[in-house]
């Protein structure tokens, strides 16, 4: 079993323990939920982003000083330009943070799983909470982007969330016989969606399965670079992420605190999954076997 799999299993094992534990175990303070929460993403799910220096080398060969000045400022371009929506349109925003968040987890599932299958699954860790918490996913939105934006998008999700629950299960069923791991990796979301509260499930979700994916996929496609060297690869990237994030905080400063790291957080995240969308979408569509500049060399 390869350490993609390996990481599949592990994570839904524990996701399933984690939802069970979760309808029995009295919940955080809200507060020290939120920070323990932000403080784990910032962490543990961030840093797969921070190695799109790699995917930059191999795709377009960036080498010299002046090439990776110039994909440092279209990299933060893009996601400052994600930034300027948010303040123009924070129903905009939302909506398409939500689609674009939806498409980018639809690539953790394992090669030969069908799209309408990818799709459920990548939008289940968002519309599934609604069933059990939709209060609270109101509650969230509204931090984000304010109460109109919120009471018209998690009404839909409502609506969807039954419909969507029944279709990743049948999906799940469907591609048992061929991939059984797929589709206990579907089952596994579906009842930490469902069980676990919203951060929670989000959480868990995107450090343990996505980012860690993604990290194990990274180190196929390099050829297998050596971990200091991804490692390192990281470094100047996640010191970027941190110097905008205490920026920004300072900004934020006369905000209510909740509503500060709710907006830091996902606003943050939105404005860097753009630009590593671009990046790792073309990788991803061609099966994480497109040929890198150091095969070339």
């Amino acid at each position: 079993m390869n350490a993609q799999r390996i990481q599949g299993l592990a994570f839904s094992i524990g996701a399933i323990v984690l939802a069970v534990l979760a309808v029995a175990a009295a919940r955080f303070d809200a507060q020290i939920e939120l920070i323990v929460v932000a403080t784990l993403i910032v962490l543990l799910g961030v840093p797969h982003g921070a190695l799109d220096t790699i995917f930059a080398r191999q795709l377009y060969g960036i080498q010299t000083p002046g090439g990776w000045l110039r994909f440092g400022v279209i990299y933060v371009l893009l996601g400052a330009s994600v930034v300027g929506f948010f303040m123009i349109s924070p129903s905009g925003f939302l909506i398409g943070f939500l689609l674009i968040s939806m498409l980018h987890f639809s690539g953790d599932p394992a090669a030969g799983t069908p799209w309408l299958a990818r799709a459920l699954y990548g939008g289940a860790i968002i519309v599934l909470p609604t069933l059990l918490y939709v209060g609270e996913i109101t509650r969230l939105f509204a931090l984000l982007v304010g109460n109109d934006a919120a009471t018209l998008v998690t009404p839909f999700l409502s609506l969807l969330a039954w419909p969507w629950l029944i279709g990743l299960a049948l999906a799940a069923i469907q591609r048992l016989p061929k991939d059984w791991l797929t589709a206990l990796e579907m089952g596994a979301v579906a009842v930490l969606a469902v069980l676990a509260p919203p951060l929670i499930s989000f959480t868990v979700f995107f450090c343990a399965m996505h980012s860690a994916r993604h990290i194990l996929r990274t180190i196929d496609y390099s050829d297998h670079t050596s971990p200091g060297l991804i490692l390192m690869a990281t470094l100047l990237p996640m010191l970027g992420v941190l110097v905008a994030s205490a920026t920004a905080w300072h900004f934020l400063g006369g905000m209510p605190i909740n509503a500060a790291i709710i907006q830091l957080l996902f606003v943050g995240l939105a404005s860097l999954t753009v630009p590593h969308m671009a990046l790792v979408e073309r990788v991803r569509l061609s099966g994480w076997v497109m040929g890198s500049a150091s095969r070339r060399d």
